[in-house]
């Protein structure tokens, strides 16, 4: 297993993070504690996690994976300091939290606190913010025309920036959680925190896990150059994109109990045409170079400039297996031409 600083950080974390959005939807407490315990087994070292697990989200499974793993950790608490425990604190939007309302500070406390509570651990390693309170280019909303960016009050959320980088602080003081991140964030977000924390002595942003993956490269090369200058770990979530890149959903099939099989917030981002025949060309890649579709996704994903550790999940053993053995691929440079000539030909298909 290879490991990676974290940012700015004083931690080193390995180079697969594993994912844990399934545990309590698709996956039990059973799976879990597997999942769990061959990943350490393995030299994993990183485990991100979000209040608003499992998904889909929705008021029936908030909080559900954050309890999971408290029921591990309450069963073998001597083994929490063997790996790096992050969590996130949901945006606005979904009315069961927090009526639906923007990350202030005082939701940054009680968040903290309920996500300890539920973990069963006195501290959080990484404390992310999972979207910010304006409206990013993420989920879906990465086309010109989507979103307008001239209608942020740009003071306004550097205000409120300020009072969520205050609450942060507090919580690394009383010992709560040791480093801060973001999620599906923009250079000016990334840069606009660090600009803040130094102002104002505050904790600075240490990391950032956008979605990243061979359907979906839009952060290369702009946010991820600016990761690597300013010391901000990039990690990729959705290597798979949602699992497509697996094949298992390629000419409309739906395996049962797949993601797909399942309702999907927003529908199915990446259920088109295109992104069928994207995959199907990956697939024949794959089968060239002696990989399956998802190791080939998650090399490619491992090797590109910037990426610090990349987040996976599964849905069972023999997948987390599959998965992780990516990770000692070394891809060819045919493999690569072959992947590239792929990425050119279907640049953004979703």
């Amino acid at each position: 297993m290879k490991y990676v600083k974290l940012g700015q950080s004083g931690i080193n974390v390995s180079q697969i993070c594993l994912g844990s959005m399934t545990w309590g939807t698709q996956n039990n407490q059973q799976d879990a504690d597997e999942q769990i315990d061959f990943a350490l087994s393995s030299g994993i070292n990183f485990i991100d996690t979000a209040e608003m697990y499992a998904v889909p989200p929705s008021a029936e499974t908030y909080g559900k994976t954050e309890t999971i793993i408290g029921n591990w950790l309450a069963k073998n608490p001597e083994r929490r300091k063997e790996f790096v425990l992050a969590s996130k604190i949901a945006g606005n939007g979904l009315p069961w939290i927090r009526d639906g309302r923007d990350i202030t500070g005082e939701a940054i406390l009680s968040s903290v606190d309920a996500s300890l509570k539920r973990l069963q651990t006195d501290y959080i390693d990484l404390y992310q913010l999972h979207w910010p309170n304006r409206t990013s280019p993420h989920f879906s909303k990465h086309w010109p025309g989507m979103i307008s960016f001239n209608d942020v009050n740009t003071k306004q959320h550097s205000d409120q920036m300020l009072e969520i980088l205050q609450a942060l602080d507090s919580c690394v003081k009383a010992g709560k959680i040791r480093y801060c991140g973001l999620s599906d964030d923009t250079p000016w977000g990334i840069n606009e925190f660090i600009r803040l924390s130094e102002k104002h002595d505050l904790p600075r942003i240490v990391s950032i896990q956008n979605e990243f993956n061979l359907l979906h490269t839009k952060d290369w090369p702009y946010l991820i150059e600016n990761c690597v200058h300013s010391e901000v770990a990039y990690l990729p979530w959705s290597p798979l994109a949602g699992g497509v890149l697996s094949g298992k959903y390629l000419n409309g099939a739906r395996p049962k109990g797949s993601r797909w099989s399942k309702a999907q917030r927003n529908g199915l981002f990446r259920d088109n045409d295109t992104v069928n025949n994207a995959v199907k060309e990956y697939y024949q890649v794959a089968e060239k170079h002696d990989l399956t579709p998802a190791q080939l996704a998650l090399a490619w994903c491992a090797q590109v400039d910037g990426v610090s550790s990349t987040i996976i999940g599964a849905t069972n053993i023999t997948q987390l297996k599959e998965d992780m053995a990516a990770f000692d691929k070394t891809l060819s440079e045919a493999a690569l031409d072959d992947i590239n000539s792929v990425l050119r030909q279907y640049p953004s298909p979703f």
